[in-house]
């Protein structure tokens, strides 16, 4: 049984209203207080204490924008899933993979869901969807193709962790069989 205990956010998003409309309990918790921007350990310590109040099992970035700092990787080991719109380990460790890719004249594109680790766009791939770049795209039609599949695999990952069916093994992550 899966549920979604929680939605923490570094800034305001339009995802927390729509948590909060399924009762799904939401915290910000900005990296600029009072003017200041506090220390990427500090942030890390205050999300670390949500998660821990709520039990996490599972922590998903989306748009999250932030290098999480090696506390938090190793209390949640394998268990912190990330999702960029490139194939990785291409354009990885930028907020413009679909823009590089293009520019780089790259034939196929697409999405990867990952283990996040301590490096940017590093951790050990859990499973990648290909979008073939066209002729004629820009950034903006590129990562609206991207994106769909993002929304199809994404889930698709979430789902096979809460089965239990990832197992990971250095680099690879072995997905196993229903």
């Amino acid at each position: 049984n899966v549920a979604l205990k929680v939605v923490v956010a570094n800034k305001e998003a339009p995802g927390l209203k729509f948590a909060q409309d399924f009762g799904v309990n939401t915290f910000v918790v900005p990296r600029i207080i009072d003017g200041k921007k506090i220390t990427l350990k500090e942030h890390d310590s205050q999300v670390m204490e949500i998660l821990e109040k709520y039990n996490i099992d599972l922590v998903c970035l989306a748009g999250y924008l932030q290098v999480l700092q090696s506390k938090l990787i190793s209390r949640y080991r394998n268990r912190v899933m990330n999702i960029h719109p490139a194939l990785l380990p291409a354009f990885g460790g930028t907020i413009h993979a679909q823009r590089d890719a293009l520019e780089y004249g790259a034939k196929i594109s697409g999405c990867t869901v990952h283990f996040a680790d301590t490096g940017i766009d590093t951790g050990p791939i859990i499973i990648q969807a290909a979008v073939p770049v066209k002729e004629d795209d820009t950034e903006e039609s590129l990562s609206k193709r991207i994106l769909k599949f993002e929304h199809k695999i994404y889930p698709k990952a979430i789902k096979m962790f809460a089965e239990g069916r990832l197992k990971v093994d250095g680099r690879k992550v072995i997905v196993k069989r229903n």
